[in-house]
């Protein structure tokens, strides 16, 4: 079969086969292949990258920027339900025939060199983006930074939206370094923006070493606000009277004002109105980030998989009205730090049903099990995602409220399960 023929479920398929490792960084192949394609830069670009926030950060600007009236392209994952999660054009997901339209531009020049199936997506997604006329990039980073596919492409700004512990087998065991493996998608002379309240002394060294415009959360733009509304202060910006983002949680704020600071920064290539950010702040969504799903029980959904995340989440659940009983659904990859993520939910789950995460990386209920009868917590063991929440769906009142975190996979099996999109 030609590679012009091949449907969208066949070249994921294929991509999926290529390379014999699921993550390999580095942007020697990647860059080859990219330097090939000879598709170049016709918009402004932004990267996200950060240990947590990257995609509520993408969602609120992409959200901002099309209700100024701009054609976005945005670029994130993983996915949740469907591959086409991953690339959006003007707030849609890309239709079928345009992703494999993308891969099939990838085929044609990459020769033999291999790819693993983060670095063919992330080319097949700027072939898409290339042939649909837009006015503006957004671009999620995968993994870390410095060696990440997405960083082959020449960003006109970049943010940085936390640093905290996670890949530490990649990416090293302390936030200075995993700091300075996310500084390097800054570039020379233009936005860097790190919305960290605490950023790693590596990082403003490296931003500063290269020249970059380097904008600091507490120092070049920061938030406050009451119950009722927010206001923004940048360089130059000032903008007050703010609903709050319609993505619920605390450190929402954080990510948008990160936000801000890029829209400020890009402000004379890419003007936005007040209305716009309003508009695009109360419409912003996005699957499975402190998602609250209606109806009783309370259900929500929540990809935290790393310590830092799992304390915001904490944090947010704290935050809320009183419930009789908080009922847990929980999967994890073996590779996270599962024990930390543990550690910091455990105050605020009453029951935990838990069940084996598919794949290789999948942490097994009686390995979550073990962790949890150390703490003398109630866990139950099921075979799979969607036993674990039927199970919690059962033994849930109306006064009850049930969470669903620890893993895309997790929060994907339950939406699976509800037929949810």
């Amino acid at each position: 079969m030609s590679a012009d023929a091949r449907s969208l479920e066949q070249w994921l398929g294929h991509i999926a086969q290529l390379h014999p490792a699921a993550i390999e960084l580095g942007l020697e192949r990647v860059g080859q292949v990219w330097s090939r394609m000879a598709m170049p830069k016709r918009c402004p670009v932004i990267i996200v990258g950060g240990t947590n926030g990257k995609g509520s950060t993408c969602a609120m600007l992409e959200a901002v920027l099309l209700a100024a009236g701009y054609r976005v392209g945005t670029y994130s994952s993983p996915h949740l339900l469907r591959y086409n999660e991953r690339v959006r054009i003007n707030g849609r997901e890309a239709p079928d025939a345009q992703l494999a339209a993308g891969f099939a531009a990838v085929e044609r020049v990459r020769g033999d060199t291999s790819l693993t199936y983060f670095e063919y997506a992330t080319l097949a997604a700027w072939a898409s983006f290339a042939v649909a006329g837009l006015d503006v990039l957004v671009l999620e980073v995968g993994l870390g930074g410095r060696l990440d596919a997405v960083n082959v492409f020449d960003p006109d700004l970049s943010i940085v939206t936390s640093v905290a512990l996670d890949h530490t087998d990649l990416l090293g065991d302390s936030r200075e370094q995993i700091g300075w493996e996310k500084a390097h998608i800054f570039r020379s002379g233009r936005p860097a923006i790190c919305a960290d309240p605490d950023p790693p002394a590596s990082l403003v060294r490296y931003a500063q070493s290269i020249g970059a415009d380097l904008r600091l959360a507490g120092r070049d733009f920061g938030f406050d606000g009451d119950q009722q509304q927010w206001r923004f202060r940048g360089r130059t910006w000032q903008r007050g009277g703010l609903a709050y983002p319609a993505l619920r949680g605390a450190n929402q704020l954080l990510n948008a004002s990160a936000a801000l600071a890029a829209l400020e920064a890009l402000s004379e290539r890419l003007p936005v109105s007040a209305g716009a950010i309003r508009e695009g702040f109360a419409n912003v969504t996005l699957t499975g980030r402190f998602q609250a799903l209606p109806g009783k029980p309370l259900v929500i959904l929540d990809v935290a998989h790393n310590p830092h995340a799992a304390a915001v989440l904490a944090t947010n659940l704290a935050s809320m009205e009183r419930f009789a009983r908080t009922i847990a659904v929980f999967g994890m990859l073996r590779d996270k730090d599962v024990a930390g993520v543990i550690g910091r939910m455990h105050d605020q789950i009453d029951v935990w049903h838990v069940a084996t995460t598919p794949g290789p990386r999948g942490s097994t209920a009686a390995a979550l099990m073990y962790l949890l009868d150390q703490r003398g917590a109630e866990a139950y063991p099921h075979e799979d995602l969607p036993g674990a929440w039927r199970a919690a769906r059962e033994a849930a009142g109306e006064a009850d409220r049930i969470v669903v975190f620890g893993s895309f996979l997790t929060v994907s099996a339950v939406l699976e399960s509800l037929g949810s999109v």
